[in-house]
């Protein structure tokens, strides 16, 4: 096996890895919002944007290392990943922060309009009353001492590491 063919090896499955682990941090996510009714708030909406965004530059990587085109580009949409993680974890500390009272959050902070709300008309009034939106102030909970922003903070950390290490490493 030459180094070129290893370098673009480990790109692509450290590409499939970062794709496959920030669906998984979404998705866990969601999940505790659609089946735990764990209801976001406007931060923990808007920190789902760089994992969103994430899984599909990730799979870019993972196909132009697969297709064994120059290796620059995967590098490069590696970088992106990383790039997109750290934006993540800067979004994470700030809420981490609202949350924990160390600086303010934003003035408009509250759910999106439709989330948590019933899926039929006949329980949306009923729902409109009993759903009360949280502030990005309050941790919806705290698990092992982290809320779900904190816990965010060590995802987003783990994976731009590793988005830059498979990024900076040429064969």
């Amino acid at each position: 096996m030459t180094s070129t063919h290893g370098s673009a090896r480990f790109h692509m499955m450290t590409a499939l890895f970062l794709a496959v682990a920030m669906a998984a941090v979404v998705g866990t996510a969601l999940g505790f919002e659609h089946i735990g009714g764990f209801i976001p708030c406007k931060l923990c909406l808007e920190e789902r944007i760089p994992y969103y965004t994430g899984v599909p530059v990730a799979l870019l990587a993972a196909i132009a290392a697969g297709m064994r085109m120059p290796a620059w580009i995967a590098r490069l949409l590696l970088a992106i990943v990383g790039l997109l993680m750290t934006v993540g974890l800067a979004m994470a500390i700030y809420h981490s922060g609202v949350e924990w009272h160390w600086w303010a959050g934003p003035a408009d902070c509250s759910t999106s309009a439709t989330s948590g709300l019933a899926n039929n008309a006949g329980d949306l009034l009923g729902s409109l009353d009993s759903v009360t939106p949280p502030a990005c102030d309050q941790a919806a909970g705290r698990f092992l001492g982290l809320s779900f922003a904190g816990w965010n903070v060590v995802a987003s950390l783990i994976l731009a590491a590793i988005a830059y290490r498979a990024a900076l490493r040429k064969a």
